[in-house]
């Protein structure tokens, strides 16, 4: 009888620690991490993990605005909204959460120090802010800003309480990482990963999941060998080399999605030699032959778009003949799809004064953009058949980004994530006139600037009427195009995959987030 207890009480705990693996989730995830801080820098990593901790004034999901800290907002004048905030909601550490908050987070997001990618341009046209009361804000704008609750959905609120005596360093400590988000930190390991487990005391829906292991697998291969051998849950950015595979794996379930990211080459736009433009003898050039318009155009129709969509992203992704995708707030139907023609690209170079053509090194990071540098190889060898012969130089994303922002290579890439859903967006952060006292062009890498486009942003920061608005969005879609600013060439569908059992559904852009996953049995 002993026996037997014991052999019921030892089932019973492997009962228990199996009912307690099955409410925890391990997530495999592929854009490197560069700090906790959520408002340090604005990379995908970052704000997937964000997601778990801190929370929003105003959510963007499923491009559609819904409420977040705050339940309603409503704009008093063309300058002047007012925000109604949720109450009850509190701080992980039982504090309080106030319009003080907000107040501290928005002026802190601004210029946080070792920012390399600020989210100032989200916030460049509030001039003050106001908390009549606790759970009410105001904010005057310096113009006209009809989307001002968008450009808020981007910018996590920290406590000014934790947040006016923290830097960096103690967001990534964790000693900072006090949130109202859906999770609690645990703990933080560069480089590898973060756990982090349910917050009880959140003000939302109730977490499914008790633990979350959010582990950083930069390797494609190696995401889906984890997620094969049962090492992950989840995986995110699916190789298109693996599709097939875990398509066919009876364990695993593939989850497609078409996405907003846009990926994009930057011509530099510096007047001066560069060191990678030079003659066919090797010597740099006394003027950068890409502020010639006809050698932007040259470059772009050079390019076989729909060869590199079938053969590299295996139909992972859709052609691109600007930033925004297909049925989205900006998108202009009136733009021809970028035919692929080598002979008027070589036509465009001889009138250019460039018959023999030159030599040109792109640069791309190798472990931030799938298929990045497969794609960037592909280019090259187009771009050489024409005459501008092309190598390309791979470096992880941390030398790559510094030197890029500084406008040091001739083409740079760029997987421009669309988040917002529409297109100011990239108007305000990719090709904007650099200004980073105005919180523009952060993203602006080959510094292109064209007077049209700083006057289509102006103008459709200040329109209130959508119609109008979207109007001036499709022109400025023009513009760039006929001015070749950047070059499109795809945008990525959104993929992840999950054992069987798991259902995703993304929630915003291409963000990773453990609420994103549920039990299939539940739904």
């Amino acid at each position: 009888m002993k026996r037997l207890i014991l052999t019921s009480l030892a089932a019973a705990l492997v009962g228990l620690s199996a009912a307690a693996a099955a409410d925890d989730l391990s997530i495999g995830f592929a854009d490197p991490l560069s700090s906790l801080d959520p408002q340090l820098n604005n990379h995908a990593g970052d704000r997937s993990v964000d997601l778990h901790f801190w929370d929003l004034l105003v959510e963007n999901k499923w491009n559609k605005l819904q409420p977040g800290l705050a339940l309603s907002w409503k704009p008093l004048d063309n300058t002047t909204w007012e925000f109604k905030l949720r109450p009850d909601v509190k701080w992980q550490d039982g504090q309080p959460f106030t319009a003080e908050d907000v107040i501290f987070s928005y002026t802190r997001a601004r210029d946080v120090p070792g920012s390399v990618a600020t989210f100032a341009g989200y916030l460049r046209t509030i001039e003050s802010m106001q908390a009549p009361d606790p759970l009410t804000l105001v904010i005057k704008t310096k113009i006209p800003n009809p989307d001002l609750p968008l450009n808020l959905a981007s910018v996590h609120i920290v406590s000014k309480h934790v947040g006016e005596k923290s830097s960096t360093e103690d967001y990534n400590s964790g000693k900072a990482v006090i949130g109202t988000g859906p999770y609690k930190f645990v703990s933080y390991t560069p480089g590898d990963r973060v756990i982090m487990a349910r917050n009880d005391g959140y003000w939302g829906e109730k977490q499914v999941w008790d633990k979350v292991n959010y582990r950083y697998i930069n390797n494609a291969a190696a995401r889906t060998a984890a997620l094969l051998a049962g090492d992950v849950d989840v995986i995110d950015k699916v190789s298109v080399s693996d599709l097939d595979k875990l398509k066919k794996s009876p364990g695993v379930t593939v989850f497609p999605y078409d996405g907003l990211r846009v990926m994009l080459l930057q011509p530099s736009f510096n007047p001066a030699p560069n060191p990678y433009i030079t003659d066919n003898a090797g010597k740099p050039l006394p003027k950068n032959p890409l502020l010639d318009v006809r050698v932007r155009q040259a470059l772009s129709i050079a390019i076989n778009r729909p060869a590199i969509v079938d053969r590299i992203l295996q139909d992972a992704a859709t052609v691109a003949n600007q930033w925004m995708p297909k049925d989205t707030f900006g998108y202009n139907p009136d733009i021809r799809d970028i035919a692929y023609d080598a002979k008027r690209a070589k036509a465009l170079l001889a009138e250019a004064g460039y018959p023999e053509g030159f030599n040109l090194t792109m640069h791309v990071p190798n472990d931030r953009y799938p298929q990045g540098p497969e794609t960037a190889q592909a280019v090259a060898q187009f771009w050489t058949r024409i005459g501008v012969k092309t190598k390309v130089e791979v470096m992880p994303w941390a030398v790559y980004s510094s030197r890029a922002r500084k406008n040091e290579y001739a083409v740079s890439m760029l997987a421009w994530g669309n988040g917002t859903g529409e297109a100011s967006y990239a108007l305000v952060n990719v090709l904007a006139t650099v200004a980073p006292d105005k919180g523009l062009g952060a993203s602006n890498w080959g510094h292109y600037s064209n007077p049209k486009v700083d006057q289509a942003l102006a103008q459709a920061t200040a329109e209130f009427d959508t119609a109008k608005r979207e109007a001036i969005l499709r022109t400025s879609a023009q513009v760039v195009s006929d001015d070749v600013g950047v070059i499109p060439l795809y945008h990525y569908k959104n993929i992840w995959a999950a054992r069987k059992g798991l259902k995703v559904t993304p929630m915003t852009s291409d963000r990773t987030a453990a609420q994103m996953v549920s039990k299939a049995d539940a739904q």
